[in-house]
């Protein structure tokens, strides 16, 4: 970032990225000035300095906070200047991946790689063949690809380095192609290029559910988590932005300008009711309950033709004055109905049949 032959002139006013040099050091293990350590502390909840460094990070920052330059800086240096040959067999490139929620989207940050490669003389020999809007083939075996949000098409790959922009606007776990879905098939393409390889997530906030709060909600704050989050507002990690522009977004809606500049996730777009309600109700670690003679059970299918929605179980019983949810199914689509009894549901012929009511 400072060296005038490679990347300075991206990153001109160096006072103006404090903040993200901070999460750079973070990131790869280097060490952060005891005066910065502030920083650290504030925007990742921890109370100890970082040891090592971390192959996945998490950044819910505010929109124009700097977070797409940043990503491209990662990726040109993962790409670039870390030595992957010796694990490569002969044939395979090793790829970064740059995914968000249409490919328009993704080539915001491929347009920054694009141009932090091209234009800079000293890598710019690197690229093999023509630079598309797409694509980026290297010399040294790594390309660069851009995709959208969808698990089928992720497969395949060899992932140097995964970037997934605006995560919390992918579609979630009532769509066919849910981000948990996403991740699960990007993290097993990782697998022989680590512990240098990447999972970066980087988003505005939004509501308090899906990938992006769960990863907040797990590792937020944990001084031992081997997952790093960097959660901060807008002016945190760009002071360029004028604060009269945050202003007047707070003044003509609150509680999205919290969410697009404050890093703040959404309380007012919350499920009927709010994940803090649901989790006060439930026992960690316990999935379901098993029969018990003699109790009167009630259930409930909400049943799916199996193209679009899910087939869904609840189970439950009086426990005095309370209601004790014993078992929750579901099976998500594609699937077929007249399978669905001896797949998932098929654990209700152990219950008496005295004991159920459907």
């Amino acid at each position: 970032m400072r060296e005038p032959a490679l990347f300075a002139r991206w990153f001109k006013n160096p006072t103006s990225w404090i903040c993200w040099t901070v999460f750079l050091s973070a990131l790869f293990g280097l060490p952060i000035d005891q005066d910065r350590l502030e920083i650290f502390y504030q925007c990742t909840g921890r109370s100890a300095p970082p040891v090592g460094s971390f192959s996945e990070s998490w950044l819910i920052v505010g929109r124009r906070g700097g977070k797409s330059i940043i990503l491209a800086l990662i990726a040109v240096y993962l790409a670039v200047f870390k030595t992957w040959s010796d694990r490569l067999v002969p044939g395979e490139r090793g790829t970064v991946l740059v995914i968000a929620a249409d490919r328009r989207q993704a080539r915001v940050i491929f347009r920054y790689i694009a141009a932090l490669i091209t234009q800079t003389p000293l890598i710019a020999p690197l690229v093999d063949g023509e630079v598309t809007q797409d694509r980026i083939d290297l010399t040294n075996g790594i390309s660069i690809e851009i995709s959208t949000a969808n698990f089928r098409s992720v497969r395949g790959y060899t992932l140097i380095a995964c970037l997934c922009d605006e995560i919390a606007f992918w579609q979630g776990d009532d769509s066919a192609n849910p981000d948990t879905e996403i991740l699960a098939a990007i993290r097993p393409a990782m697998t022989t290029m680590q512990p240098d390889a990447m999972l970066l997530c980087a988003s505005s906030p939004y509501a308090r559910r899906g990938a992006l709060y769960e990863a907040f909600r797990k590792h937020f704050g944990r001084d031992d988590a081997p997952v790093l989050i960097w959660k901060a507002s807008t002016l945190t990690m760009n002071p360029s932005v004028q604060q009269l522009v945050i202003d007047e977004a707070y003044e003509r809606d609150p509680a999205k300008a919290a969410a697009e500049h404050g890093a703040e996730f959404r309380t007012d777009i919350e499920n009927f009711v709010s994940s803090e309600v649901v989790e006060a109700c439930i026992t960690p670690d316990r999935f379901e309950l098993p029969p018990i003679g003699g109790v009167i059970y009630s259930g409930f299918v909400d049943p799916s033709g199996g193209s679009a929605d899910s087939m869904t179980l609840a189970i439950s019983h009086r426990d005095g004055e309370k209601v004790v949810l014993d078992v929750v199914r579901e099976i998500k689509p594609p699937f077929a109905p007249d399978q669905v009894p001896d797949a998932r549901f098929s654990f209700l012929q152990t219950l008496p049949r005295e004991a159920l009511i459907l």
